[in-house]
């Protein structure tokens, strides 16, 4: 029998003798990538991860001890070990268990995450929770060098540091160098501050002397100023945190150990923590950006088949072409030069690429003030994470009617990140920012156009939105080729993705002998609903096809719109994502679920047909 057979909890962990753990962790890595060779998922930053996971539930309880994953793309091992081994082949798949913690899969997931830098407040907020209650458990955030990126992350660490509540933040750093280097004797010393006879010694220092605080004190205040004379301080030590480490994150005993004295201490305590992204997979190792985030693919070479086009390489290779001509276009990312096409600018033009790191709302008021002083920048953001930054969105860019330009990624559903990637809001808090144009396109011609049209032509903020991957369309008519006739009974409208299936809806009611106008709206910001309104009058019936939420969705602008004008349908349907919060599966599966494709129209058409006005 396997190690890992036996585990179904972190009791289980404890009772693992020490000499067994290294095969435990071979065994979980083992899962982890035959897996993920066959869902796709988030490889290399698990890979890191596993001793350190292993490590955490040998030392707290996560049915009880609350752990807090940043992002969460890392917890793998901790659902193997929660319960849920035997679940993992559904990972990411419909019905199936999550890429990200979910507390409505196990108790042992501890909070939802799936964007990064918050996981220090959170944290806190649950250790201030404990206090106030009276509560026994103990509270850990696990964050990665990435999410210190992000402003948030220092948030939590400054108040987290002044609140003297007993919390561990563990620094899982694969890449970041944190501190300068400061030569040999920061090295010995942060060795000797996390050697186990040196934590024991401060345990029983503690214990002991700990019960004569004026002596104590005074012994802490000489402690502290040979330190602060021999020793630099960590950014963290500034922020009142108790430093530990770095040590070696894939030496088990080593990392029990230090998580076992930062517990032992109740006090705000960082662990820092090495480790190396993709471990014990070659591949990973060798490319681990590369395999961050990967589909299905072959254990044996490492390859997936990733060389279809997308929307993302297609705007970036727009970009590039523009930039070629145009040197006051510059590109910004907020760490997703890859997953938003920059790759290529950013070799092509580095001294015109920016990469902020996981802070949008820093990469929106720097694009203000490049736009103030003459650039044109063009930030390339997913959706789902570009609602950071709507603060900066408002005061920054809509106050002085700035010309930013910003491709929105990921529009709409993404598939199997779930409901924390989905980028369902945007319409909602984007039409909601003075002077913005937004535009939609349905195909990889379009969005060149589109982005070359905002770069050039519209002058303020201008958003283009559009999905993730995307396959070449056989034939997407202009305005003038709008599919209208006289003998319409139904209206369809729809823009960007969407027109897909709403053509596929028009072709099927015609099939059933039901004639209907397909208008789509390539500008959904402002917003001209001249031909919904000409079409209307005629057919008396409306409905319109969202991938979005349903509030502040389009066509309850159009409803409204409608009304003022005295032109509102006998009956309408309104299509769409309803609050937002969708589950993770393939895009078509929850497409069918939430009933927003081609059927659900036919079968809205049909019931509205029953309506004669």
């Amino acid at each position: 029998m396997n190690i890992l057979e036996t585990i179904n909890s972190s009791a289980d962990v404890k009772k693992i003798p020490e000499e067994q753990l290294p095969q435990l962790c071979s065994e979980l890595r083992k899962m982890i990538i035959e897996n993920v060779s066959r869902t796709g998922g988030h490889l290399a930053s698990n890979l890191g991860a596993v001793e350190l996971t292993v490590a955490l539930h040998r030392v707290y309880d996560s049915s009880k001890d609350r752990i807090v994953f940043d992002v969460g793309h890392q917890c793998y091992t901790h659902k193997i070990i929660t319960g849920r081994r035997d679940q993992l082949h559904t990972l990411r798949q419909f019905n199936g268990l999550s890429g990200f913690p979910k507390p409505y899969e196990s108790d042992d997931d501890a909070f939802i995450a799936g964007h990064a830098s918050d996981s220090v407040a959170i944290a806190l907020g649950m250790a201030k929770a404990r206090t106030i209650q009276g509560a026994d458990y103990d509270v850990v955030a696990v964050i990665g060098d990435g999410a210190l990126t992000g402003g948030l992350a220092y948030e939590g660490l400054e108040n987290a540091g002044v609140s003297g509540e007993p919390l561990v933040i563990v620094l899982n750093d694969n890449a970041m160098s944190i501190s300068g280097n400061v030569g040999s004797m920061e090295r010995v010393l942060s060795k000797a501050r996390v050697r186990p006879e040196y934590l024991e010694f401060k345990r029983n220092y503690r214990a002991t002397i700990g019960r004569l605080p004026r002596l104590y004190n005074f012994n802490h205040e000489i402690k502290e100023s040979i330190k602060r004379r021999v020793l630099p301080s960590t950014m963290f030590d500034d922020f009142g945190l108790y430093y530990l480490g770095p040590i070696d994150g894939h030496d088990i005993r080593q990392v029990e150990t230090a998580l076992q004295w930062a517990k032992q201490m109740r006090v705000p305590v960082l662990l820092h923590v090495l480790t190396k992204k993709g471990k014990g997979y070659s591949f990973a190792e060798q490319h681990p950006e590369k395999y961050h985030g990967v589909g299905p693919f072959d254990i044996e070479t490492g390859v997936a088949d990733c060389s279809k086009p997308s929307y993302s390489s297609v705007a970036g290779e727009t970009l590039c072409e523009i930039a070629q001509k145009n040197s006051k276009v510059v590109a910004i990312t907020a760490a997703m030069s890859d997953g938003t096409g920059l790759d290529v600018f950013s070799r092509k033009f580095p001294s015109r690429f920016f990469d902020v790191g996981i802070a949008e709302g820093c990469a929106v008021s720097m694009a203000a003030g490049m736009a103030k002083q003459g650039l044109t920048p063009v930030f390339c953001v997913y959706s789902s994470f570009f609602q950071r930054s709507y603060d900066m969105l408002l005061h920054d860019i809509a106050l002085q009617n700035l010309h930013v330009v910003f491709c929105v990624d990921r529009c709409g559903l993404v598939g199997s990140d779930g409901e924390t990637h989905h980028g369902l809001f945007d319409v909602s808090y984007l039409r909601t920012v003075p002077g913005i144009t937004i535009l939609c396109p349905a195909d990889f011609q379009e969005l060149k156009d589109m982005i070359h049209t905002a770069v050039y032509q519209i002058d303020g903020p201008v958003a283009v939105r559009y999905p993730r991957g995307g396959e070449p369309k056989d034939y997407l008519p202009s305005d003038k080729e709008d599919q209208v006739s006289e003998n319409s009974s139904v209206t369809l409208v729809s823009y960007g993705n969407m027109f897909w299936e709403t053509r596929k809806a028009k072709n099927l009611l015609k099939e059933n002998g039901i004639e209907a106008d397909l208008i789509r709206l390539k500008t959904i910001e402002p917003l001209d609903i001249s031909r919904i309104t000409e079409s209307v009058r005629r057919t008396g019936r409306l409905i319109i096809a969202e991938e979005t939420c349903r509030s502040g969705c389009i066509g309850e602008a159009v409803i409204a719109q409608l009304a003022e004008n005295a032109s509102v349908p006998c009956s309408y349907r309104l299509i769409n994502l309803g609050d937002g919060i969708v589950t993770h599966g393939s895009v078509s599966e929850l497409m069918d679920l939430y009933k927003i494709n081609s059927r659900s129209i036919v079968t809205a058409a049909e019931e509205l047909m029953q309506y004669n006005g």
